[in-house]
């Protein structure tokens, strides 16, 4: 059997416009969530907020 990650339901919010992402995801090796977001549409790519709740 093959092993699955655990996904996750991750909400990124832009702290310089406030634009909110809802995207699916699951966690690295590093603990870091993949999901392929790189950056707002408004162009910021370090000031954002990231939450993460198991699906």
């Amino acid at each position: 059997m093959s092993e699955s990650k655990q996904r996750y339901k991750i909400t990124v919010r832009c702290q310089d416009c406030g634009e909110k992402f809802i995207l699916r995801g699951k966690r690295n090796e590093e603990g870091q969530y993949e999901t392929g977001f790189k950056r707002c549409v408004c162009g910021n790519e370090q000031s954002l907020q990231i939450d993460a709740n198991p699906e």
